[in-house]
């Protein structure tokens, strides 16, 4: 779920949490089949494939396995599936509109999967169009505070991205999150290796242009709903132009 706020921090947080649990492995794993079934399995001719496989890496992802994906992906080995990238659209309960990004071999099963998670935590499914004008799609990478070479500030990150296209950092506690357009999302990661600064992760997101403020129980329903749809086998991401403050979050927290 997107937002500037402590959700931000707290869904960082959690995907490192949920990456130690594998959680995370078999999704990792379909990007990086389908990146390079798309542009080939070579990560250098490939920006997408080599940020899917970075990604895996940082998440602890074994190396044999993403060995295996590249090769099943490009066609070097056998035994890869055919995965259709889907999205869905979506409410929250309160009104907030979610946008679900699918990988998977069985369209029927991923749509059955996401209308459940939705209906059986308040949510329902939304007609093509009706939620996906209000995302903006963005290019975000992650950087850590923390660096071999010391403490990063905001101050330094800054210069370092802002000529290739950076458009706002944010402060997610442990972490910085850049925010640029869906293009220059290369570019960034390009500058930050360069000035060898230690990235989490680079990809397109999406970023809603219009935020709905919610109030704890509010808030809380939206989480069971993100939780559920994330838990779904299919489901890649959920993005919600959900507005969680601080004060709400720390609320929820404290629960």
């Amino acid at each position: 779920m997107s937002g500037h706020s402590k959700w931000a921090t707290t869904k960082h947080k959690k995907a490192a949490i949920d990456a130690k649990r594998g959680k995370l492995f078999a999704k990792l794993i379909k990007n990086i089949e389908v990146a390079a079934r798309t542009g080939g399995g070579d990560p250098a001719g490939n920006p997408t494939l080599f940020d899917a496989i970075q990604k895996a890496k940082k998440t602890s992802v074994p190396n044999d396995n993403i060995d295996r994906a590249v090769k099943r992906g490009s066609g070097a080995e056998a035994g890869g599936a055919s995965y259709e990238a889907l999205t869905y659209e979506g409410y929250a309960p309160g009104g907030v509109a979610l946008y679900i990004e699918c990988l998977t071999d069985n369209k029927n099963r991923a749509v059955m999967e996401v209308r459940t998670a939705l209906t059986r935590n308040g949510g329902s499914m939304a007609d093509s169009g009706s939620v996906a004008y209000l995302f903006d799609r963005k290019g975000q990478v992650v950087v850590p505070r923390s660096q071999e070479s010391g403490e990063l500030t905001e101050d330094t990150l800054l210069e370092t991205v802002l000529e290739a296209g950076a458009e706002e950092v944010n402060d997610l506690d442990d972490a910085f999150e850049v925010i640029s357009e869906a293009t220059d999302v290369v570019a960034v990661r390009t500058a930050l290796q360069e000035a060898g600064l230690d990235y989490d992760s680079a990809e397109v997101t999406f970023v809603p242009s219009m935020e709905v403020p919610l109030d704890a129980e509010g808030a809380r329903k939206v989480i069971r709903v993100v939780d559920a749809l994330e838990d779904c086998d299919d489901v890649q991401n959920v993005y919600s132009n959900a507005d969680i403050s601080d004060e709400v979050m720390a609320e929820i927290d404290g629960d």
